[in-house]
């Protein structure tokens, strides 16, 4: 039987949406491999449950509402971020918890990007009886999922680049000097982005010049460990780098070349030992090893993926056009011509064929002596 329409206006649909979407957001970067999904269930125009989905990917966030509104979700209406999957996992599907806690009406932002169930959790959804309503905040819900789309449709993460450079570009002196380009502020909100992300990359200059931990330090973050991402093809990392010495307290993983020579084999087992994943991307060209190792993360299931230099690494990846943001931080500086670039040379002939951004919003990051940088935030 087909359910009967309830009376609610699509003002108050997408009122309630948006702050299932603001719960949604609290996953971001730490939900993987699974989507950052939001859900909040009403009742007679009380908010009874809300969830959204917790570390790791589990609960899912309709399980998380259903669990808090208890006997309350009968007769309500479940507003969900993306289609409630109906696939049997680690715990039932949500398309049925959500029959079997006798909710009326489903109102979902957008549908599951996977062609094999795209579109099938809302028909089990009618079957049942249930009313459903999609498209409620699909251009806020799309993007907020920007990465698991990408990782599902292009089989590879969503990457952002996060650089910071002086007012001509530069990242670091001649000498390899760089602290600080910018002031304690900026650095502060890099902690906030990180957090948002799977996982932090870098290549080996960096890791071999700045010797990073790459580690997400934002007060009161109690997600998962960021996946530590270097792209090291000649195996140049070594044990006394701070990377390798907390690999197994923290995930980190390492692409490089296969190992053919004694020396690079015995390099990958050393650091095998240690703690990280030492894996090999059979491809001598610089683009086809960029692209063994992306959807080599996204098999892993990493969905957002922060770029974090140094200026070959953003080369090549500004080079595959798969940049979908940039986080660019500019200190008061001006380094000079011999300084470090933060880009790489990409080789162009003509100005038609460089990236293009668009740039959403430009902050201001006073310091205490009214001096401080820029973040200019972008996306393509």
């Amino acid at each position: 039987m087909a359910a009967k329409p309830t009376l609610i206006s699509a003002s108050t649909d997408l009122e309630y949406m948006r702050a299932a979407l603001s719960l949604a957001a609290r996953g971001l970067g730490d939900t993987w491999p699974n989507p950052a999904v939001g859900c909040i269930i009403v009742k007679d125009g009380v908010v009874v449950g809300r969830g959204w989905t917790q570390s790791g990917g589990r609960p899912h966030a309709e399980a998380d509402a259903l669990k808090r509104a208890g006997s309350n979700a009968k007769g309500a209406t479940a507003y969900v971020t993306l289609e409630p999957c109906c696939h049997e996992g680690r715990g039932p599907p949500c398309t049925q918890s959500l029959i079997a806690a006798g909710i009326s009406r489903v109102v979902v932002a957008t549908t599951d990007p996977d062609p094999r169930m795209s579109g099938e959790g809302l028909a089990l959804l009618r079957k049942a009886g249930v009313e459903v309503v999609k498209g409620v905040g699909k251009v806020a819900a799309d993007d907020l999922n920007t990465g698991f789309f990408t990782r599902v449709l292009k089989q590879r993460p969503m990457f952002a680049l996060k650089t910071a450079t002086s007012l001509d570009g530069r990242i670091a002196l001649a000498s390899g000097e760089s602290k600080w380009i910018t002031g304690p502020r900026s650095r502060a909100l890099v902690q906030a982005i990180r957090a948002k992300f799977d996982a932090i990359m870098v290549g080996s200059e960096t890791v071999l010049h700045d010797d990073p931990d790459l580690t997400c330090r934002v007060d009161g973050y109690a997600g998962r460990p960021k996946v530590r991402v270097v792209l090291d093809r000649r195996l140049r990392t070594s044990s006394g780098h701070k990377l390798v010495q907390t690999a197994k307290q923290i995930p980190t993983w390492i692409y490089t070349r296969p190992t053919a020579s004694e020396d690079a084999a015995m390099s990958a087992r050393q650091l095998r030992e240690a703690g990280v994943e030492v894996v090999e991307i059979d491809n001598q060209d610089d683009l086809g090893f960029l692209a063994g190792v992306t959807a080599d993360l996204a098999a892993r299931g990493l969905t957002r993926v922060l770029v974090e230099g140094g200026g070959h690494v953003v080369a090549s990846l500004v080079r595959t056009q798969i940049i979908s943001e940039v986080y660019w931080f500019r200190g008061g500086q001006i380094l000079g011509g011999d300084a470090r670039a933060g880009i790489g040379p990409l080789g162009l002939d003509r100005l038609a064929d460089s990236a293009q951004f668009k740039r959403h919003e430009t902050l201001l990051l006073n310091d205490q002596n009214g001096g401080g940088d820029t973040l200019d935030i972008l996306s393509v």
